[in-house]
């Protein structure tokens, strides 16, 4: 049991500005600890009733794509709000034609009613224009996520719970990657698979760990923006989940 005054202190480093990640490791406490103090909102009675607001009306049912999309959201997305119509953009690379079907579905079984394909340099940008998609990712805000805190609301961290690989499928699609891990010990060539997870932000970094976590998948940091799930075991759970990108 800790001590009210170290929550009461974990609470207004964050509140001044540093991450979830920055208080942990400054008071040497885990980050699922800290991570419930510092989230003051409630978790709703009901799913239905968080979404209120982005439907306006009741009983709207919540789509299974949410937590796979707040994932694509979280690694390469950005929601502009300064335009009349509240605009979400994915960058999808042009290597991953599947990834890109999968992000207009997603945006489809959401809210969105059109999606739009904008072919950029080496990437397609799946946007939709959409009045209450600021609703749906409050994690949205001016400059670089990793230069910013990234906490998701209550509803959201109760859903991610009840979906954690759908959320690690949309991390890893974004920002991650499964590829074949080449080592040679005693002078004999080994193969095997892992899952490699890249980002900046310290914030959505815990966000991956504590989903892994969830479905005890076993993973390490390797640098310190770098994340890795290579245990056999770890990456056939994870395959269930997430499986490579097509």
């Amino acid at each position: 049991m800790h001590p009210p005054d170290l929550q009461t202190k974990a609470r207004a480093m964050h509140q001044a500005g540093a991450t979830v990640a920055e208080v942990a490791r400054r008071l040497g406490l885990p980050y699922a600890t800290v991570r419930q103090w510092c989230r003051s909102q409630a978790v709703p009675k009901t799913l239905v009733s968080a979404f209120r607001c982005f439907r306006c009306r009741a009983g709207v049912e919540i789509p299974t794509a949410y937590a796979y999309l707040l994932g694509l959201y979280l690694g390469d997305g950005h929601l502009a709000t300064s335009v009349r119509v509240p605009v979400l953009r994915i960058a999808c690379s042009n290597a991953w034609p599947g990834l890109i079907e999968a992000c207009e579905t997603a945006m489809l079984q959401v809210l969105a009613s059109r999606v739009q394909r904008v072919p950029q340099p080496g990437c397609v940008r799946v946007q939709s224009y959409g009045t209450h998609w600021p609703c749906l990712l409050p994690q949205h805000g001016p400059g670089k996520k990793h230069e910013r805190m990234i906490a998701l609301d209550g509803w959201q961290e109760h859903l991610v719970t009840l979906m954690p690989g759908d959320f690690l499928r949309g991390l890893f699609h974004s920002d991650g990657c499964r590829v074949s891990n080449r080592v040679t010990v005693r002078g004999r060539r080994y193969a095997y698979p892992r899952y490699m997870f890249v980002n900046e932000s310290a914030d959505i970094m815990g966000l991956c760990q504590w989903a892994l976590d969830l479905l005890g998948i076993a993973w390490r940091m390797n640098r310190r923006n770098s994340l890795s799930v290579a245990r056999r075991e770890a990456v056939a759970a994870l395959d269930r989940h997430v499986g490579p990108k097509s």
